[in-house]
């Protein structure tokens, strides 16, 4: 029937069967090949097109189909393959031996009988296909090709213990994300595969393995059928499958099939078990038989392919139906299983929808319609009822555009888990066969760009879920780094802190402190720490060097901790004696490398200096305090100032002990003698008062009993004062009444100083506005006056009548303590001195 050659390339995976094919149709003037999944039609699709261009290679699908005009090379699905080959001059056949499966060997069986090229036909397959060759196309020329590569069994391995580049094969879609999720727990994750996949998310994972992000793929047996894979090892999670009638053991030529995939040309490749696993119902471990055959590429032969009869009559439903059924007259080819579209076409025809299925060309059209797969694969009797909503439409014509924009609309949604998206994709699909009829949809062209643009979007989606759930990048980049020098690991320290390994953040440096992400899983955190333990005596240590070179605006100061960006550097022990306190590095700090450390201490300690400037009158007392030539007397008195943090009582300060030649050295020193208390000013100041708050010295008396309170039951500020229901600061107290003293002294033409005998009763005027620009009330005024001895008169009101201003308040002075008095004020004693001031440094 006809004249051109026909080869038969028979053998096991990796022995370059589909680059022959690729090579010999390139040579011809034209060619078609026929391909088992769409996702091979397309590898091919995309080779061809590098070598003869964009304009020559059409890609048809059920789905899609890419034809330039005047495209010479079509790569096709075996059930898109035109059954003349598209009279092209050459024609292939990928994966022959598939003329055996239940569900769609009749296709396989049909173009191997039926399909030729005008020059050379190439029929691609197993070696178990040859005897079936021999007897169904006796002309075919028959040659062996041997595998490139040796396969190996090497036994079980646990899942980690895998070889990086191994290829898991599981049976069902929850044993692969099973062993998916433990991948991603222990190895950083893996690329999933399954039949129930769109092309392109089947595409976008198996990148994720060839590119290396992860060295682990985990797939259904549909990685068996001709994807080309790096993969150095197979394991297999099981040695049973589900073949749409029970659950079986997998033959020896089918568990070659998919252990072929390792190797690649002249690399050799392993397979072996699981350990630990069996999702596949059957014994878990490979017979020494099995291992022969799979090792040595020795099979039982097929023994007889399924056929259906291709070209049926359409006279009525039911002769339709008898073809269909009709058993072959070889006896190698055997009436195939009743697949999904036979049964939905005998489900439909006794169903009152094909009623108006009279005419030839309407039982074609009919057929058609139930030919159409069943992607969501819910079952035939789902699956008939779309059929029958579809057919409702079609008896009548066309479907509409609209009513398909609609669907198609209704299935643009990305939202949703894994099993969600993948319906989704699944009933796109369906839209995107029907929009690539020529005969069903209105607008077909722009109907199908839409279908296969929200499929694409769905495929995106769901390969970002599968990702995001079976793929720890982070995790998969630390496995395959945490075994080199730690200066080799590609470790990076953001501005912001972040600390990233190829872009995937590893944590945060707060401070001089590593903080794990805390987006981690508790199981990644100890491996999170140890990759970063690597590389950050690097980093921090250039991080320590660059803060102490720059002017450290950022350290803070607060509580005798020393802190930069809210971490802790140092801490602060204050020392008896001096001002300046020991500094005590944090651990962090002092795990930072030695000569950033060093620099960094060094800086730090230049900063408290500069911090303790106004602390220098302190230090002046401190110094004193210890000065032999200054006497018991004065050094006494300078133990209370600084138990007392600067300032203390007259009463308390036991003054008329301190030789008068001594009150020159105190003054000189910054002390001063005022009327109620004997204080230090420059201590009273804010600068100084900040810095010791800052240090954590607490500033108010020890003994909390003596604390005066203001009115209301607050306790008193250090150095203040009270003064009615307010507080003023001591040093403004004693200028307030150093005044009073001055306007007594003034008043009654006596030099400044005390009057004596009776001229110190008198009565002079006061002006009020010095302590009530301080923000003294009038009431509180006459009560601080008076804690000094002043006493007020006020003045009697003019007589009715009488003009003029108002007479002003008189005042007169008298010691505010009897002298017993003063005596049974208890005196300070040194010890207790001595031991306030440990507290006061402290």
């Amino acid at each position: 029937m006809h004249d051109s050659a026909i080869k038969a390339v028979l053998g096991p995976t990796n022995t370059g069967k589909t680059h022959l094919a690729i090579e010999r149709m390139c040579a011809h003037s034209s060619g078609t090949m026929g391909f088992p999944l769409r996702l091979l039609a397309r590898e091919v699709y995309d080779r061809v097109r590098a070598i003869k261009g964009d304009a020559q290679v059409a890609l048809i699908t059920g789905e899609e189909r890419i034809e330039p005009k005047g495209a010479r090379y079509l790569c096709c699905t075996m059930e898109a393959m035109p059954r003349n080959g598209a009279n092209a001059a050459f024609v292939a056949l990928d994966e022959a031996q598939l003329g055996a499966d239940r569900e769609r060997g009749h296709i396989f069986t049909d173009r191997l009988l039926n399909t030729r090229g005008r020059e050379e036909t190439m029929i691609l397959g197993a070696a178990t296909l040859a005897p079936l060759v021999r007897e169904l196309v006796p002309e075919a020329e028959i040659s062996d090709r041997p595998r490139f590569s040796t396969l190996t069994h090497i036994g079980p391995r646990k899942l980690s213990r895998l070889p990086p580049r191994s290829a898991i094969v599981a049976f069902s879609a929850e044993a692969v994300y099973s062993v998916a999720e433990m991948l991603r727990r222990f190895r950083g994750g893996a690329a999933v595969v399954m039949g129930a996949l769109s092309p392109e998310t089947r595409n976008k994972q198996v990148e994720l393995f060839q590119n290396g992000e992860v060295d682990y793929i985990v797939a259904t047996d549909a990685v068996g059928m001709g994807l080309n894979l790096d993969v150095n090892h197979v394991a297999f999670a099981g040695l049973g499958k589900f073949d749409g009638v029970k659950m079986r053991r997998l033959l020896p030529a089918e568990m070659a099939q998919i252990a072929g995939r390792a190797g690649r040309h002249q690399r050799d490749g392993t397979f072996g078990t699981l350990a630990g696993q069996n999702h596949g119902g059957s014994s878990p471990e490979f017979t020494e038989e099995e291992i022969y055959a799979i090792e040595e590429h020795r099979f039982a032969p097929l023994t007889h392919l399924y056929w259906r009869d291709p070209e049926p009559r359409f006279d009525s439903l039911a002769a339709l139906i008898a073809d269909l059924e009709a058993s072959p007259s070889d006896p190698v080819l055997r009436l195939g299983p009743e697949a999904i579209d036979l049964a939905t076409l005998k489900r439909l025809a006794e169903d009152p929808v094909s009623a108006n299925v009279r005419t030839p060309g309407m039982v074609r059209r009919f057929w058609e319609a139930c030919s159409l797969p069943d992607f969501r694969k819910r079952g035939p009797d789902v699956h008939a009822r779309f059929v029958a909503r579809l057919w409702q439409d079609l008896s009548q014509g066309y479907l509409g555009a609209d009513y398909v924009a609609a669907r198609i609309s209704e299935l643009d949604n990305m939202a949703g888990d894994i099993d969600t998206l993948q319906g989704r994709i699944a009933a796109i699909r369906s839209w995107a066969y029907i929009c690539q009829r020529p005969d069903w949809v209105l607008a077909r062209d722009e109907m199908a760009s839409r279908a296969r643009a929200v499929e694409a979007k769905l495929s995106d989606a769901l390969h970002a879920r599968l990702t995001e759930r079976f793929v720890n990048r982070r995790t998969a980049i630390l496995m395959k780094s945490l075994g080199e020098d730690a200066s080799m690991l590609p470790i990076e320290l953001g501005a912001d802190g972040s600390v990233t390994v190829e872009g995937e953040t590893l944590g945060s440096i707060e401070g001089f402190r590593f903080v794990v992400d805390p987006q981690a899983r508790h199981e990644d955190r100890r491996m999170l720490l140890a990759a970063a333990e690597k590389a950050l005596p690097r980093l921090l240590g250039k991080k320590a060097e660059a803060l102490a070179a720059s002017d450290l605006a950022e350290i803070e100061l607060s509580r005798g901790t020393l802190r930069w960006r809210g971490q802790e550097l140092a801490t602060l022990e204050t020392r008896d004696g001096t001002v300046t306190p020991l500094l005590h590095p944090s651990r962090e700090v002092q795990a930072l490398p030695e000569g950033a450390r060093t620099r960094l201490v060094a800086a730090l300690e230049g900063w408290l200096a500069t911090r303790l400037a106004p602390l220098d009158p302190l230090d002046k007392l401190h110094k004193a305090a210890v000065n032999p030539d200054a006497g018991s007397q004065a050094r006494a008195l300078l133990l209370n100032l600084l138990a007392g943090h600067g300032y203390i009582s007259r009463e308390r300060a036991g003054i008329e002990h301190l030789p008068k030649e001594m009150r020159p050295f105190l003054r000189k020193i910054g002390v001063t003698f005022g009327a109620l208390d004997i204080f230090a000013p420059a201590l009273l100041k804010p600068a100084p008062r900040q810095v010791l708050s800052a240090l954590g010295i607490d500033r108010r008396p020890l003994n909390e009993a003596m604390v005066p309170t203001i009115p209301g039951g607050k306790k008193m500020p250090a150095g203040y004062r009270a003064a009615g229901e307010q507080a003023i600061r001591i040093d403004l107290a004693e200028k307030i009444l150093r005044a009073a003293h001055e306007a007594r002294a003034k008043a009654q033409g006596k030099p400044k100083g005390k009057a004596k005998g009776k001229d110190r009763h008198r009565t002079f005027p006061l002006d009020m506005s010095l302590p009530i620009s301080i923000g003294l009330e009038e009431g509180n005024i006459v009560r601080l006056l008076g804690v000094a001895g002043f006493r007020v008169h006020r003045a009697r009101p003019l007589a009715d009548g009488a003009f003029g201003p108002p007479r002003p308040d008189l005042w007169e002075w008298r010691p505010s303590r009897r002298k017993q008095e003063r005596k049974a004020e208890p005196r300070p004693v040194e010890g207790s001195a001595f031991a306030a001031l440990a507290d006061l440094v402290r």
